[in-house]
Formats: structure tokens, sequence, C-alpha cells
């Protein structure tokens, strides 16, 4: 299947509209659509490319009742961040500034205010729409405000793949598909190629939380899946002193970059914060080196680039921490929060200076609980990195760098470009080496 070539330099910058414009929660009155909350957004995309991220990527911004996960009408901007002309405004900004525009659609399941979902009370052909029957219809996870579709239905089919073509016919540039891992792989297939008739150029990766990533992105007809085996080791392996745990991962991730690129990522706003998760503040920058010097297509949540903290709770209300409301750019910094963005500045612009990273594989060199060394590769192009958990000073002998001599890329200590015959890594630091 050929992918659009602009994803090979992907880099994104994820948002969650309805929090992070103060749509949702709030107390009080609701946001009105001619506060047009959305327009927000534009005010932080030059933030965006000062981080080096080439594409927005959006939450849901679709009319619903709540949090944006239990759609009213795929077809309607939600009243609370504004209308179709605050949608336009946003993407022209964008792709005035280069920046692509990532959907997030939810086809998996409506809210009970999906007019189908009303009509199915007392209308067979609307109930045909969702699995079960009327008074006892799926929902998503045990969830009530969340009623499964029934994909098997010709219909559903037909509306999903019109939805995803409409706006991608008002600007966007593709679709994160949510919970893509509870529909039937048929589904997608039958969907994703008529949309792809209209729209060749567009991406579409799905929600995949476990199981064959690469069979269901084959059987489906994805483009890419959210690696979220990856995104569990990096931060497992980092508090646990285990880097045989990254190492499987990472193996297991070459597997899939042989057949798609997946999206990569530390944060997003189903999880907890990466400041928060990782246990030793001096191990983040290990976490951000990971995500940035492999294979696939990286994505960085919004405010994860500041140093924020938060953590998700399985609660109601439990993803509030994790999709707080952002003010007016910039926001003040203190130490902490301006070295995170430095050296988020830093790494994303070496993957920028490096797009081949984009299908790059990944092969150890040194292996132990608390030293992980590996290289980088593809083609002809490489790059070393030395990772140090250890309380004592990791050296790298010559045979170790390859040709004998590396050039410094980046590290928590040394200058940048200085050409080195040994290496030694400071406990807790890192380093990212070229062969000189």
């Amino acid at each position: 299947m050929r992918r659009p070539a602009w994803v090979g330099h992907a880099i994104w910058w994820q948002v969650y509209p309805l929090g992070f414009v103060g749509a949702f929660p709030t107390s009080g009155e609701p946001p009105q659509p001619d506060q047009h909350r959305l327009r927000r957004l534009v005010d932080w995309f030059d933030h965006a490319i000062a981080l080096g991220a080439s594409g927005v990527a959006l939450g849901p911004i679709f009319a619903s009742r709540t949090h944006g996960y239990d759609t009213t009408d795929h077809y309607r901007i939600d009243p609370r961040l504004g209308d179709d002309a605050d949608f336009d405004y946003v993407v022209a900004e964008a792709h005035r500034r280069g920046l692509r525009v990532l959907l997030d659609g939810v086809f998996n399941h409506v809210g009970v205010d999906f007019p189908k979902y009303r009509e199915a009370q007392h209308d067979d052909a609307a109930a045909r729409w969702f699995r079960g029957r009327p008074g006892r219809f799926h929902t998503f996870e045990g969830h009530s405000g969340l009623v499964t579709l029934n994909h098997d239905n010709p219909e559903v089919v037909d509306y999903t793949a019109a939805v995803m073509a409409h706006w991608l016919g008002r600007g966007a540039d593709g679709w994160r598909l949510d919970a893509a891992y509870a529909v039937p792989q048929r589904f997608w297939a039958a969907t994703l190629p008529r949309v792809r008739e209209r729209h060749p150029d567009a991406w579409f990766v799905g929600e995949l939380i476990h199981g064959d990533y690469a069979a269901m992105v084959e059987e489906a007809g994805f483009d890419s899946a959210t690696q979220y085996e990856l995104w569990k080791a990096i931060w497992s392996s980092l508090n646990d002193g285990n880097f045989f745990e990254l190492d499987w991962a990472l193996q297991r991730h070459n597997e899939f970059l042989a057949r798609f690129p997946p999206l990569t990522f530390v944060g997003n706003h189903d999880v907890t914060r990466i400041s928060s998760r990782i246990e030793r503040r001096e191990h983040l920058a290990h976490a951000l080196v990971v995500l940035l010097t492999i294979g696939g297509v990286p994505s960085v949540y919004a405010g994860d680039e500041l140093g924020f903290r938060g953590v998700k709770e399985e609660r109601f209300g439990g993803d509030d921490a994790v999709r707080p409301e952002f003010g007016s750019p910039p926001v003040p910094l203190d130490a902490f929060g301006a070295e995170v963005w430095g050296l988020h500045q830093y790494l994303l612009g070496l993957r920028r200076r490096h797009p081949w990273l984009h299908a790059a594989s990944t092969s150890a060199v040194r292996l132990s609980n608390l030293h992980y060394v590996y290289e980088t590769r593809s083609g002809e192009h490489a790059l070393l990195v030395a990772l140090n958990l250890d309380d004592e000073p990791l050296s790298l002998a010559a045979d170790e760098l390859g040709a004998g001599r590396a050039r410094v890329e980046a590290g928590s200590s040394a200058p940048p470009q200085e050409i080195v015959d040994e290496v030694v890594v400071e406990p807790h630091g890192w380093r990212i080496l070229s062969r000189a």
C-alpha cells in the first residue's frame, strides 16, 4: 500500500481541544459558539513550529455532550468550540505555516444524543445501526453513554466514509481512528479504500493498544498504529532499571517498522504525563532520547514539552488532570520547564536534521539492566545512542564506537560536535553519537 510521502517528515504536536480551550469540563454556563474558542489554537501554532513539529494532531472537535468521544453529529463542530468557519480558519492558519492537521474520529461508538440512536427506540432501520437491540444495545467498555455501532451494516460504512471524506475535503490531512482495536478490521477494509479514492494523500492511524499490530494494520488498511507497547516499555524500563524490557520492545518495533511506521509517543491525552510517570527527574531526558532516535512517526502531547505534570486516575473525571486549559502563550516556565523545553527543541531539531530516522531500525551494542547502547540505522545512515541509569560512569571502548572515533551529536554533558576516541557517559547521563 502506498503511504503519503509527507508522513516521512511528520512530527506531531498533539492537542486535546476541549480541555485546551477550557470548553470541558466547565462550571456554570457552557461555552457558546460565538466565543469561537477553537480559534485559540492558532495562537499556539508558532509555538508548535518553534518546538519543531510539522503537524497538529487534534483530539475530538465534533458535536458531543461531554468529553468529545460521545459524538452527537460528525458533521458539526462542537458548539462549545465554535462552528465551521472556525474550523476553516484553524486549518487555513495551520497550512499557511506549513503544519498538517490530523483529526480524531470516533466511529466505534456514538453518544446517546446521536439522532439514529434516538430513532432506534421505535424504528427498526435505525436500530440496525447499533449492536444489540433496543433496550439492550451494546456499549463501549461498559460506558452507558457510549453506544456501539453495528459495523456490519453497510449504512454505517457509507456514513463513516462520507464523514471522513467530508472533513478531508475541508482541508484535514488525515485521521486518528479512536478505539480502532474494538472495530472489526473488515469494517476499516471496506471503508478506507473509498476514502482514499477521493483523498489519496490522506493518512490514517488506528488506535491499537495490544495484539498483533502488524496483522491488524494490514487487515484494516491503516497507514499506522499507536505504539502503546513501546510507550509502556520506555517509562517502565527507566523506572525499574531494566533495559532488557526496552530492548525487547524495540525488537518488536523493528518488526513493525518493516511493515508500517508506528505512531510513537511518551505521552498523550489518555495517560499520565511523562514528567509525572518518570520516577527520577534526570531520566526524563532518556525517554525523550529514545522517542526521537527510533523509527516511526513521533508525537509530543501539548504541555509535555513544557514539563507539565498530571496523573490520570481511573475514576469519573480522572482524565481532567492531563487535559488542562491553556492560556495564551508563552507560558511562564520554572527552571525545570525551561530545561525540558530546551531539550525538546534540541532533540526535535536533531530529528529534523536526520529525516532518515523515520525508517530506522535499532540493534543493541551493549545491554544490561542499567546500561543500554544501541545503534539506530537506515541504510548507510546511523547514530549510536548510549543511556546510563547507573550511579557509576559508563565507558565505551573504541571497538564499540565502530570506527574507533565518534562525534558527539548531543548529550547530558560534553559539547556537541566534539570528536572523541573514547566516550564516558556520566552517571544517569546519555549521549547521541555519530561515527567520525
